[in-house]
This record gives structure tokens, C-alpha cells and sequence, in this order.
């Protein structure tokens, strides 16, 4: 099912702006290959069709202080929707858990914490298992160091 109804200078735009983040209407134009003001025409109309979310900024965190990163996939004890929705639920309250993915297979979540310590983390744990949301069972990953981390290639998912 086609769902975009871009072209190929609306994708070009959508890259840019996801290698970029916010650059000038002069900037944005000159990596397009388009004029400023049908460039910001465009942008403006990707914005507003919901296609852009949002901007954030890249933070070095290891430059800031130290902190450790731990993968944690869960499994829950029941897999009724009211069981999926409490844990999510309860997910989007702890900070430390910047992102939650729900898989199909063997484990329901897997989850990506940034704690300042270890037994900061351990913590977190000892919070979300006090908490109604049944995890039957979990394993924690602690990372050692980031390989690769992007977004991905636009014109590879929306090649024709």
C-alpha cells in the first residue's frame, strides 16, 4: 500500500532536514537543489501533513558525565490488552527508560535505559517489579559501547 505521496525533492527536503535538523530556508534550498521559497513551501507542507514531528538535538551525553546504558527485554505474565496497556502505561512514567519497542516472539518489550550508575539502574528495576505490571520474566544487556546508531535512508524505504 503506497502511503506517502512524495516526490523525489519532498524526500530530498525530508533527508536534509533529518541530517540537519533545523537549518536556514537559504541552507535547506542551496542542499535541495530547489529555490528558497517553494523549498519552504514544501517543508512548511510536509510539517503540516504530519510527516515532520519534531526537532531535537544530538546530545554527547559521555562529554556531560557518566552514565551506563542497559538493554532489558520483558516478558509479561499474562498477555491480555489491559495487561499491555498497564505496562506501557506505567513505561511512559519512568524517565530513565528512553525507549520501549513492543516485539512479537518470545519477549513482549524490549527497553532502552540510560541510568547514572548501576545501582541506579537496579533501582529502576526494584520500582517497575513493585509496580502492578506483572513482568513473568526479564534479561538485562549492559552496553559497552554504541556501534551504530541512525535514521534510516529515506530513499531506500520509499523506493518506488
Amino acid at each position: 500500500m503506497k502511503k506517502t505521496g512524495l516526490d523525489a525533492t519532498d524526500i530530498r527536503i525530508l533527508k536534509a532536514v533529518q541530517s540537519h535538523g533545523q537549518i536556514s530556508k537559504a541552507r535547506l534550498a542551496e542542499i535541495v537543489n530547489l529555490s528558497p521559497t517553494p523549498c519552504w513551501e514544501r517543508l512548511n507542507r510536509l510539517k503540516a501533513r504530519g510527516v515532520i514531528t519534531g526537532y531535537r538535538a544530538e546530545i554527547a551525553l559521555n562529554k556531560l558525565c557518566d552514565f551506563t546504558t542497559v538493554i532489558v527485554t520483558v516478558s509479561l505474565a499474562h498477555h491480555r490488552k489491559a495487561d499491555f496497556d498497564r505496562f506501557e502505561a506505567h513505561i511512559r512514567t519512568l524517565d530513565e527508560i528512553v525507549e520501549c519497542i513492543a516485539t512479537g516472539g518470545g519477549m513482549d518489550y524490549v527497553l532502552k535505559v540510560i541510568s547514572p550508575t548501576l545501582a541506579t539502574f537496579q533501582e529502576l528495576l526494584d520500582k517497575l517489579f513493585s509496580a502492578d505490571v506483572e513482568v513473568d520474566r526479564y534479561m538485562t544487556y549492559i552496553a559497552v559501547r554504541q556501534v551504530k546508531a541512525q535514521q534510516p535512508d529515506l530513499s531506500i524505504l520509499l523506493a518506488r
